[in-house]
């Protein structure tokens, strides 16, 4: 062998060595990031999302109609910049669920199973996790019903998808007093009153109070999750909205002044479990700023 390739090799064998090191580095710095992203948002062992009706953050936060949804605010953290997607009703369900409005455009009864979409349910049922959804006054477990007293099917996108097992679907005396057997993720629907549509703020309030407090004081030592939020606001205040989030992984007392929406809150619980990312909670953002570290 030439002794003038010596050199050479030796330079390469440095060049190469050095390389390495370089990439080592950057799937080191990779793998960090990833963790970094991942460990923005807690992994809740319960969420529990309650969505109430038509008000804009004026007439909720720091109202005195309010004193339990801010008593939540103040022990928990309220997003300050929280918006809907769209007007009315519905399609703001559909976007929180699914990532998008699927086409609805208004507050008609849907066909049942119209789109087999991603959605939260399947992406949670993918990851091995449970999901199910409690509505107040639904006639009977399962039910697909348009309308049923103060009942309707509007706020329950889940009957939308095909995808999505209607035994899923759970009328609110199902919901568990052990809260141990809730499932990770559920949704608490309302009725038409008690989501303060056709009732007062105050009438909303004292239902959450009933209803969910019990829930809420748990959340509060059990690594679990509280989130309100509303599905529009009442058309006068650009669609904004309350939002506010409770229970041991949230920082006591914290704001986000940062803008968020439907598929914000969306993209936030879907990257809690590490699922794929529905619709446009792809290119959403996680909250951020108000858990504990």
């Amino acid at each position: 062998m030439p002794l003038a390739a010596l050199p050479r090799r030796r330079h390469l064998g440095a060049l190469a060595a050095a390389l390495g090191l370089a990439a080592g580095s950057l799937g080191l710095w990779s793998a960090n990031s990833s963790a970094s992203t991942a460990a923005a948002v807690p992994t809740p062992d319960h969420v529990v999302v309650v969505v109430f009706e038509n008000h804009a953050y004026d007439q909720v936060i720091g109202s005195s109609s309010a004193p339990y949804l801010n008593s939540l605010a103040a022990g928990g953290a309220s997003l300050t910049a929280s918006y809907a997607e769209t007007h009315p009703s519905q399609p703001n369900y559909y976007a929180l669920f699914s990532g998008d409005t699927q086409g609805v455009t208004d507050d008609s009864c849907v066909d049942i199973g119209f789109s087999d979409a991603p959605n939260l349910a399947t992406e949670l049922t993918d990851k091995g996790r449970t999901w199910a959804s409690y509505n107040e006054s639904l006639p009977a477990e399962g039910s697909t019903t348009c309308s049923s007293g103060r009942y309707r099917q509007k706020h329950n996108p889940w009957f939308g998808f095909g995808n999505v097992p209607t035994s899923t679907a759970h009328t609110f005396d199902a919901f568990p007093t052990d809260y141990t057997k809730l499932p990770t993720v559920s949704f608490v629907v309302p009725n038409m009153c008690s989501d303060m549509h056709d009732c007062s703020v105050s009438t909303g309030d004292t239902w959450l109070k009933k209803n969910l407090k019990g829930y809420a004081d748990w959340a509060k030592t059990h690594n679990s999750l509280l989130l309100v939020t509303f599905d529009e606001d009442n058309r006068l205040s650009g669609n904004r909205i309350p939002t506010v989030l409770y229970g041991q992984p949230v920082k006591a007392g914290s704001t986000s002044a940062t803008t968020y929406n439907h598929y914000d809150v969306l993209r936030t619980i879907e990257d809690m479990y590490g699922t794929a990312h529905a619709g446009n909670a792809a290119s959403g953002q996680d909250i951020t700023g108000v858990w504990n570290s």
